[in-house]
């Protein structure tokens, strides 16, 4: 089976999910809308999650407030909407899905996106950000139990990350510009993403997806956070490091799934068959030393990020195509030999 990553274009969060339900039937995925703008996008999303914790909209960014404000009920409601959209479509389409997958910022890209009242980023701030993980986690309590009470199936939450990396090298600027916010070490990047990890699995009794798209993911660091799969942009890592590769292989042998992203999330402008859209998948499986069948076992094709940015007949094609991959994992065609 295939899901997608999150985002897709448009506004009409009904149109959307009645996509998604129909291409795909067995792990939909809660689409994400950024194009309605402020409160859409995935800090805002995310933020309306939070519990006892309000954020408001400053020139720089999202900015925590005193109280919930206009920008905070708005996040609100839009992910309510979706959540509406969603079950609506579900029950117009029939459909009985095996799981259903959510997806918010993880907790250090959201407080790396998120300031504290004086301006300064969140993961500044320690005693912060315990409380935004503790506030994360008791939002998705309740917001997975609405999902499931909506869909009657098995929620799998996946944390999104693309800050982790910045977070890492310290290469976050400062509120002057002028600097950078101190580098977290890896102890304590683990340490708070086990946190968080460990109460999304209480949660959903599911594995946590953790979404990483940079072309340098830190795969070994995500594992022993507790991380059951990963999603990784796999037409970035051409060029990778072995140490990396020897991470992913780790992983892979020690259970992980491995979300891969293999079909362009915008058009190119060429549609390449099949067996050229598994070639990064099938190379690296060889490079590896697995057999192929790990494809089957513990491999999901996805496009290779978010389709907000794509065109709705590219995004259609693309959901069919992750679709198609996900049957020739499981039954790989006569034509897909070791070359």
């Amino acid at each position: 089976m295939t899901t997608g990553i999150g985002s897709m274009p448009g506004i009409e969060p009904a149109e959307t999910a009645a996509v998604v339900f129909g291409e795909l039937p067995e792990f939909p995925h809660l689409p994400e809308l950024p194009e309605r703008g402020v409160g859409a996008d995935m800090l805002g999303r995310s933020a309306a999650l939070l519990v006892d914790i309000a954020v408001d909209l400053v020139p720089s960014g999202y900015r925590i407030a005193a109280r919930p404000g206009h920008i905070h009920r708005r996040a609100v409601d839009l992910l309510r909407w979706d959540l509406d959209a969603f079950e609506e479509a579900r029950e117009n389409t029939g459909v009985k899905p095996n799981l259903v997958k959510t997806q918010f910022a993880g907790p250090w890209t959201l407080a790396a996106g998120i300031e504290l009242p004086k301006g300064h980023r969140v993961l500044t701030d320690r005693g912060a950000l315990r409380d935004f993980a503790a506030s994360l986690l008791t939002g998705l309590e309740a917001h997975v139990a609405d999902l499931t009470a909506r869909t009657g199936a098995p929620v799998v939450v996946q944390f999104d990350e693309p800050s982790l990396p910045a977070v890492l090298e310290g290469s976050l600027s400062t509120p002057s510009g002028y600097g950078t916010v101190r580098s977290v070490p890896e102890p304590e990047a683990r340490d708070l993403l086990a946190t968080v990890i460990e109460g999304a699995e209480r949660i959903t009794g599911q594995p946590v997806i953790v979404h990483c798209c940079d072309s340098r993911p830190p795969v070994k660091l995500l594992r022993s956070a507790g991380a059951g799969a990963q999603s990784l942009d796999l037409t970035l890592l051409g060029g990778a490091p072995a140490g990396l590769l020897d991470e992913i292989g780790e992983a892979w042998d020690g259970g992980t799934t491995f979300l891969l992203g293999l079909i362009p999330s915008t058009d190119p402008g060429t549609r390449v068959s099949l067996h050229e859209s598994a070639m990064s998948a099938l190379r690296l499986v060889d490079r590896l030393g697995f057999d192929r069948a790990i494809l089957g076992e513990r491999a999901i094709p996805t496009p290779t990020c978010g389709l907000a940015n794509a065109t709705d007949e590219w995004m259609r094609w693309v959901l069919a195509r992750a679709r198609d991959l996900g049957k020739a994992f499981v039954e790989p065609p006569e034509t897909w030999t070791r070359s």
